[in-house]
């Protein structure tokens, strides 16, 4: 069990690089018991006011949550799905009141018959139940109407950053359990791959960026949507992928000869590593532009001012079309 809490923890380092700056400052603070919310988590989670949940308990039982010794609230995972289902409903015309006569397996089978003809925006919602009840369809589904209505870039750069903001407040709620964390990020690797996959080769003659993650590194979300956004440009993108050794980077960079290097740093590791690495990658690369995210390069920013140019959000990466003349 201490072996997937770990690897929850440290996946979860990757998925906040796509929070608010308040929201990564309490990812990093807070762990809870799992499974349990309070109402402010609540209100978090579903953008519904606490207020509102407190009148849709009075009046309606919607939902009806323990409470400790104290009298707080604390929500069950079933409580969030009950309370989400009823959101879902509600946005689309149904009052609070007719929602209230339905037994759950109503409201679900309300919620299925909306999906296939929803017209509002119901999707932070949808992937929340896809979360909850590790459900691959509904979050394909719900993914794929995103894609058809927004676009791919738009998809995972604001609606799918935002849902993953959203598993960042969980895990300060310590309400993600890794099978559902694990079960997401793989997901969104997957779509990821897949829509890379199904674009055409850019041309030879495209300018060249290697991709890569320094050895030990093996939490790729971030380098693959880098991957994608390079080659929807018509970038020569080349993809190393995981935990490359040193001189295989150096040897690789040789070899293709690209015009800048990106990279994304997640793992912790001992004081000054980062540092160094990318001093010795500069020297190695004959002052090579090199492009770096994730939740380290932030932390070591100072260090690295000189060293490499961070990449933060989509825009950061206009420097990096400016260097090799997009």
């Amino acid at each position: 069990m201490n072996d997937c809490l770990v690897s929850v923890r440290t996946n979860i380092n990757e998925l906040i690089l796509f929070c608010s700056k308040s929201y990564r400052k309490a990812l990093l603070i807070a762990i809870k018991k799992m499974g349990e919310y309070k109402i402010k988590d609540i209100e978090i989670l579903t953008g519904i006011k606490a207020h509102t949940l407190r009148i849709w308990e009075k009046r309606y039982g919607i939902p009806c949550p323990s409470r400790t010794e104290t009298k707080i609230r604390n929500y069950s995972d079933e409580d969030l799905t009950e309370i989400l289902n009823v959101a879902i409903l509600n946005k689309n015309g149904w009052k609070i009141s007719h929602i209230a006569e339905l037994n759950s397996a109503d409201k679900v089978s309300k919620v299925i018959e909306l999906r296939s003809h929803e017209t509002h925006d119901i999707h932070f919602e949808n992937l929340l139940l896809a979360l909850l009840e590790l459900d691959e369809h509904l979050f394909t589904e719900t993914l794929e109407k995103l894609v058809i209505s927004d676009g791919v870039e738009k998809t995972f750069s604001k609606h799918l950053s935002a849902f993953l903001e959203r598993i960042g407040v969980m895990w300060i709620t310590g309400s993600i359990q890794p099978g559902q964390e694990h079960f997401i990020t793989h997901l969104v690797r997957q779509k990821l791959i897949g829509l890379t996959d199904r674009m055409s080769l850019p041309s030879k003659s495209a300018p060249k960026v290697l991709l890569f993650l320094p050895e030990n590194e093996w939490h790729e979300l971030s380098l693959l949507f880098y991957h994608y956004i390079l080659r929807s440009k018509g970038v020569n993108s080349v993809y190393l992928g995981q935990s490359l050794p040193y001189q295989a980077v150096v040897d690789s960079i040789k070899q293709v000869k690209p015009s800048a290097i990106i990279t994304s740093c997640i793992a912790s590791t001992e004081e000054n590593f980062y540092s160094d690495y990318f001093k010795r990658l500069k020297e190695d690369s004959n002052g090579l532009p090199i492009f770096a995210g994730g939740l380290q390069i932030v932390n070591n920013i100072k260090d690295l001012t000189k060293l490499v140019s961070p990449i933060r959000n989509e825009k950061d990466l206009e420097l990096l079309y400016e260097v090799i003349e997009l």
